[in-house]
């Protein structure tokens, strides 16, 4: 009899591939960020007003051409999808959809990275993976690509273990952990690959830590999470209905030009805390929040709400979960700053987050860990879980964050 279980052998040679996995995964997401981060640089030196006008207008013609001659991208809607795209893309559209973000993120777009990285590196694996190792379903790479990168994307394999353990079993006899073992390992290497290579990349904010929980903390926290999730579900109404009226525009070029021109103007009323994907800009919020009064932190929510709505609807290419929680932030900073009982700042912005993101991405473990995260202490952990209830309730049973592909096909809304 073999000293090794049956369920071992079987996830033992999985092991090794989910290490490669996690690595390329992070390889892919650092190595945009960090040339992206390098063009944004010198791109965004000037200061002037009319300066965010022409950059993002410029940013809408390049992911325009790329959308419109790049081959692997004719009839495909990022505003369909949502975290996870709905089937691994072809690999010829990879070169392109990374092209696409590295413009998104140099060039001052209101999305994250996350869901093309994603995208890039599902349709890596999907298409590599099959053909090194033929006998393992193709459902098993895809698992591991999406851990290796939200392992990468949040520095840590918690994010993606609390993500797919919401994904129902193929098959309900077999345990939790036989199915998370490859793709934690895949998100632990992603989540190492990146502290080794960016180990300044870090969500928590540079605020007072949270240390000890209060009765009245348990309202405050569920009424800012409420509030932020009834914002992100403003955001899940209009989408189809920005995403119906921009696309009677048909020709891709013309529409993100567009797309591109608008998101100038809105980066001039809101100034350039409300463009990018939010992270460092939400950790701008954070260290001074006395600099930002509560009507300024209004203006930034509004601008920022509009950003990302046209960013998605037109079709550039980027993900909603770091804007939507840099809106998040905000709130809970303006929370903060209204005259009613005192919230501690901490729990402020990470309620606020959770709750936005709860009504975008529709995951509670995501939304949680989040608010975790961004308030930096383990304290908050039974006051967020208490307060993700009220904002749940609001958005369980809606439509997602996305056009339904029908709706797209037939441009209604």
């Amino acid at each position: 009899m073999s000293a090794v279980p049956g369920a071992a052998r079987r996830l033992l040679p999985l092991v090794g591939p989910a290490l490669v996995v996690g690595v390329v995964c992070a390889l892919v997401l650092v190595g945009v960020s960090a040339a992206a981060h390098l063009v944004e640089e010198v791109l965004w030196g000037p200061r002037a007003w009319w300066w965010t006008v022409v950059v993002l207008t410029a940013g809408g013609l390049l992911t325009g051409l790329i959308v419109r001659y790049v081959p692997g991208h004719a009839g495909h809607d990022p505003a369909t999808e949502g975290l996870v795209g709905n089937a691994p893309l072809p690999l010829k559209a990879v070169p392109g959809l990374l092209a696409a973000l590295f413009v998104t993120l140099a060039f001052g777009v209101s999305l994250g990275p996350e869901a093309p990285t994603i995208g890039a590196n599902v349709a890596l694996a999907a298409a590599l993976g099959v053909r090194v190792m033929p006998r393992v379903p193709g459902t098993v790479w895809v698992a591991l690509a999406l851990a290796g990168t939200i392992g990468a994307m949040f520095g840590t394999p918690v994010a993606a273990a609390l993500m797919l353990s919401e994904i129902p079993a193929r098959n309900p006899q077999e345990p939790l952990w036989d199915r998370m073992v490859a793709p934690v390992v895949a998100a632990a290497a992603g989540a190492l690959t990146v502290h080794f290579l960016e180990p300044g990349m870090a969500f928590a904010l540079d605020v007072p830590p949270y240390v000890k929980a209060h009765a009245g903390d348990l309202v405050t926290a569920a009424v800012i999470a409420a509030v932020g999730c009834l914002l992100g579900m403003a955001m899940v109404y209009l989408l189809p209905r920005f995403h119906r009226v921009a696309h009677t525009v048909r020709n891709p070029v013309v529409l993100l030009t567009l797309g591109g021109l608008v998101l100038g103007v809105l980066g001039v009323i809101g100034g350039r805390i409300t463009l990018f994907k939010g992270l460092d800009e939400m950790q701008e919020l954070a260290r001074d929040p006395a600099a930002y009064p509560a009507g300024q932190l209004a203006l930034i929510i509004v601008v920022k709400t509009a950003a990302l709505l046209v960013a998605a609807a037109v079709g550039f290419r980027g993900g909603r979960i770091f804007p939507s929680a840099f809106i998040g932030v905000a709130l809970g900073l303006l929370a903060a700053a209204l005259p009613w009982p005192d919230v501690p700042l901490a729990l402020a912005v990470s309620a606020g987050a959770m709750g936005v993101c709860v009504a975008v991405s529709r995951s509670g473990w995501l939304s949680l860990f989040l608010g975790v995260v961004l308030g930096g202490s383990v304290a908050l952990v039974p006051v967020l879980c208490v307060a993700i209830l009220p904002a749940w309730l609001i958005a369980t049973g809606r439509p997602e964050m996305r056009v339904a592909p029908e709706a797209a096909a037939t441009g209604r809304a």
